[in-house]
């Protein structure tokens, strides 16, 4: 465990690292760093730390990491490797940007992930960038009503300070607003009126993450109001609180549900790893004879239960170990052996 763990601390640490490195290089030395962002920039620098061990240390479970290997062996097969690019991208933009996996669940709950996802996705990659330096914008010399973009330093463009363009990319955190808040209510009003999922929810795995998300988005709202049209009325309290919110909320993912985020991409790879399985060799069941499983995936859960130490070797139904027999003749068996404990008293008697 201890070699695990030092492991995910060495790539967390170089993955730190790097991040500082290209912030300080993206920034052009700090120059356009500013200042006052300087707590989010040590909040980021502190989640990707906390997330990069995290994932290290999940990719390490024997599981996840037989998956891991398998899946990436299959999709860098030369053969398949075209046609497998082609399937990621069709399995990246179906499956995560459109999130079918969860509209299969139920229309509003598909509907209610993909509002969260989206605005927390387009929230991010506008507050990223700026925080680090990466991206800021600068009045043209001599053309005051036009602005000029800069990212990593370099010009990108101008556009006029009133144009339809300023006012989409200026007020781009306001939609992420929008779209994170309906998701946040349409969210609550299952977990209101949903018994089934009153009856397992927890406070901090399934309510804190849409409050935290639900205060981000409210508080970044009151500062919009606050300098359009209240002239800065409480603007320094509210930036602090929603500075507090933002930090909090960076600080707790690599802790709380929304490291799932991280994780789920990886379900690419055990998509590819099933396709391998079932252009391969079938597992037959030992007592029926019927195929039920890919012969790669059984030899893959025997090497893992060894390795965690499960030891589930057996002599019925003609197999050597439980994994060699089907869903079906495992509850047969299973069946026939509570049979048996009831007869064996009765012919004692």
């Amino acid at each position: 465990m201890r070699s695990y763990a030092l492991r995910a601390s060495v790539w967390a640490t170089a993955f730190t690292a790097v991040l500082a490195v290209s912030i300080v290089a993206g920034s052009r030395n700090l120059a356009h760093f500013d200042a006052a962002l300087v707590g989010y920039t040590f909040a980021t620098l502190f989640a990707t730390f906390g997330i990069t061990y995290r994932y290290a240390m999940w990719l390490q479970r024997p599981p996840t990491r037989m998956y891991w290997r398998r899946g990436w062996r299959a999709f860098l097969s030369p053969r398949r490797l075209p046609a497998n690019v082609a399937r990621f991208v069709r399995r990246a933009v179906v499956e995560v940007a459109a999130n079918r996996f969860i509209f299969r669940r139920g229309g509003m709950r598909g509907l209610t992930h993909l509002l969260l996802m989206w605005g927390c996705v387009l929230a991010a990659a506008i507050t990223f960038p700026l925080v680090w330096g990466w991206i800021h914008f600068e009045t043209v010399p001599a053309h005051l009503d036009t602005y000029r973009t800069y990212i990593f330093g370099f010009a990108a463009g101008d556009f006029p300070v009133d144009s339809v363009l300023a006012f989409v990319v200026f007020h781009g955190l306001v939609w992420a607003s929008f779209l994170v808040l309906a998701g946040v209510m349409l969210a609550f009003r299952r977990r209101m009126r949903d018994r089934g999922a009153q009856a397992v929810q927890q406070f901090g795995e399934d309510v804190l993450p849409l409050v935290l998300l639900g205060a981000i988005s409210i508080t970044g709202l009151m500062l919009t109001i606050s300098y359009t049209w209240l002239r800065g009325y409480g603007y320094d309290f509210i930036a602090i609180l929603h500075a507090v919110t933002v930090i909090v909320t960076l600080l707790w993912l690599p802790f709380g549900k929304f490291f799932h985020i991280f994780q789920r991409p990886a379900q690419l790879g055990v998509g590819f790893y099933k396709d391998e399985g079932a252009r391969t060799e079938q597992a037959h069941c030992k007592r029926c004879e019927r195929p039920f499983a890919s012969a790669m995936m059984i030899r893959d859960l025997i090497a893992v239960e060894h390795e965690l130490g499960f030891r589930y070797e057996t002599t019925a139904g003609g197999a050597s170990h439980y994994q060699q027999i089907c869903p079906a003749c495992r509850r047969a068996l299973f069946g026939l052996a509570q049979g048996n404990l009831w007869v064996a008293p009765e012919n004692e008697n």
